[in-house]
């Protein structure tokens, strides 16, 4: 009879290691087709609509879905992580089909300036994501405000930079629309479309203004 301790894996471990593999592998196919679908809506949309296809309002979009599909199944960090996945899939899909399949990328600067942004609205928005299905009104809360926030900061831009009026009112349109259909009670929908408002001027300010800015010019 052997004297070693007998090693055992502990119920479910298996399982959730699964799921978490299947998060993070969905999330980062999912955003690296999306990436090559918002490079190829650049050539399909008209004029400055094309101009949405990979803004950064529509990009966190899916770090929010990623982290909100992987909320009932998994952990607040396999969600962060799942919303980081999506964002860099994103990136690469984006850049690696205008390489591939158009005039090339060019420099290597921007793509690595929005990778350097994935590390931060994806995890950002996937915890929202993974929020928002949560049972705790106020994180629900936040977790809306910062999904509309990041629209009413692209309307902000598209109003006073770009002068882009049509697009501007369709962003404004979505900031309202997120915390009404998406809210559960009428108090949510009300603080979180507040809140959203305070979180795009803060938004524009901090990202259009100051990050990109000096990053971009």
């Amino acid at each position: 009879m052997s004297t070693s301790p007998a090693v055992v894996a502990a119920p479910g471990t298996s399982g959730r290691a699964r799921t978490w593999a299947l998060a993070t592998v969905l999330a980062s196919v999912g955003g690296l087709l999306l990436g090559v679908l918002t490079n190829l809506l650049q050539g399909w949309l008209p004029d400055a609509w094309a101009q949405i296809a990979n803004s950064g309002a529509v990009w966190s979009v899916v770090a929010f879905v990623a982290g909100a599909l992987s909320a009932r199944r998994v952990g607040l960090l396999v969600a962060a992580v799942a919303g980081l996945l999506a964002e860099i899939g994103l990136v690469v899909g984006y850049y690696g089909y205008a390489e591939v399949a158009r005039d090339g990328m060019g420099s290597l600067f921007a793509p690595l300036v929005w990778v350097g942004m994935a590390f931060v609205a994806g995890p950002l928005f996937g915890v929202a994501g993974f929020m928002w299905r949560g049972a705790d009104p106020r994180r629900r809360v936040v977790a809306l405000a910062a999904l509309a926030g990041v629209f009413g900061a692209e309307a902000v831009y598209y109003a006073w930079v770009l002068h882009y009026a049509p697009q501007a009112w369709g962003c404004l349109a979505v900031l309202v629309l997120v915390p009404l259909l998406m809210g559960r009670t009428h108090r949510e929908r009300a603080l979180s479309l507040l809140t959203a408002v305070l979180f795009s001027l803060l938004a524009y300010f901090v990202f259009h203004r100051l990050i990109l800015t000096a990053l971009l010019g």
